[in-house]
């Protein structure tokens, strides 16, 4: 008898419908271990949790969350809620025997992110973290031509994320510009991204030196939160941005390589623009994640009359979980990327093996985090393993 993954989400809006998408997605276009049911939606204002619920197909509803986690029919639980949230919830919901998925940044610091992998150990429960662009066909497929050698020793790992949705200064103070709410600001929000695809593809950094920057110091108290953004009466006060807006850093990974790392949500003109490159000792990748189906590849194997950037299709049965979806040439978008992360999750409750990214990637990405964080404030290198 096919086994059922009775499933919990914490927060409704922006990740939360994307979330919600992937579970009713994946088991229509996967062969999956498991049915999965979508038992409730956990929100805090009870009209539009219960809304969201009926619209985003979800069984009921809950406004407490320490409720959801204490229900016997509840089997995971789902974490898209503000960052400040995710070690009280997913600590409970580890110690109430549930699986566990949250959204980066695992937490507001290492400290909690540490609590966080501990509880998850010490109560044998899977937990995974929401790096989502590890699971798009194309960075998989670079994944595999490093794997292989084919771009020889890795020298250089360039990655940025740019976005430029709160450059009016008139944008209101959203949960994502409150340090406690957020941890940090587009270094967590952005930065995180990065350097998750830096660890998947490359491997560990070792030291880190950065800087941040607040270029709007304050902005208008928001009435209520939509999605990414938010909605302030016209004579709203004004309060405290106490999050970066832009970050850069430099890394040395412990395998030599050298890392350019940058964060904002300031660069005009990008509205969700993260690349990487990577330069090796045969080749090189590159890789934009607006045009998420493609990925470049130099090889010094070619001909020296023929190279050059070849620009190749990640969209054969032959790539990752395409085989899933359309024929050749039909490209997939940016909700597939969820529903692979969320297809992935169930199939490790279901068959209790390890999930990838987990927990400890979480608490790696915090740990550099606050490293760059730490650098930025002294002006130091800052050792990642001491954090």
């Amino acid at each position: 008898m096919k086994k059922t993954v009775n499933v919990g989400l914490v927060g409704y809006k922006f990740m939360g419908r994307a979330h919600s998408n992937a579970y009713r997605q994946a088991g229509k276009f996967f062969d999956m271990s498991a049915d999965v049911v979508m038992k409730a939606l956990c929100g805090r204002e009870e009209n539009w949790v219960k809304e969201s619920a009926e619209k985003l197909g979800w069984e009921g509803y809950e406004t407490s969350w320490e409720e959801l986690v204490r229900r016997p029919d509840i089997d995971a639980v789902d974490i898209t809620a503000p960052s400040n949230t995710h070690r009280e919830i997913a600590i409970a919901a580890a110690k109430n025997g549930k699986h566990v998925f949250v959204e980066k940044p695992l937490a507001l610091n290492s400290s909690d992110a540490r609590q966080m992998l501990a509880a998850a150990e010490e109560n044998g429960i899977r937990h995974q973290i929401g790096f989502n662009y590890r699971f798009a066909p194309a960075v998989l497929l670079a994944k595999k031509i490093i794997d292989e050698g084919k771009i020889g020793k890795v020298f250089h790992f360039r990655g940025n994320y740019l976005q430029d949705y709160i450059i009016d200064p008139s944008f209101p103070l959203v949960w994502r510009l409150d340090k406690k709410v957020a941890g940090s600001g587009s270094l967590g929000d952005l930065g995180a991204h990065v350097i998750d695809l830096a660890r998947f593809l490359v491997g560990d950094i070792d030291r880190v030196t950065g800087i941040t920057r607040t270029f709007i110091k304050e902005r208008p108290v928001v009435e209520r939160m939509t999605g990414l953004s938010g909605k302030a009466a016209g004579d709203a006060p004004m309060g405290e941005v106490t999050v970066d807006d832009g970050a850069a850093f430099l890394a040395e990974f412990k395998n030599g390589a050298m890392g350019v790392f940058e964060a904002t949500r300031f660069a005009a003109g990008h509205k969700n623009a993260l690349t990487f490159e990577i330069n090796g000792s045969n080749g090189s990748l590159k890789f934009e994640l607006e045009r998420m189906n493609e990925l470049q590849y130099f090889s010094r194997d070619d001909a020296p009359d023929e190279q050059g950037f070849r620009t190749i299709g990640a969209t054969e049965d032959t790539h990752p979980y395409i085989g899933h979806w359309w024929p050749a040439g039909h490209i997939i978008g940016y909700e597939h990327t969820f529903i692979h992360e969320i297809y992935e999750f169930i199939e490790a409750v279901a068959n209790d093996r390890k999930t990838s990214p987990d927990f400890g990637d979480g608490l790696k990405c915090c740990q550099i985090l606050d490293a760059v964080e730490k650098s930025a404030d002294t002006g130091m290198w800052v050792a990642v393993d001491e954090m």
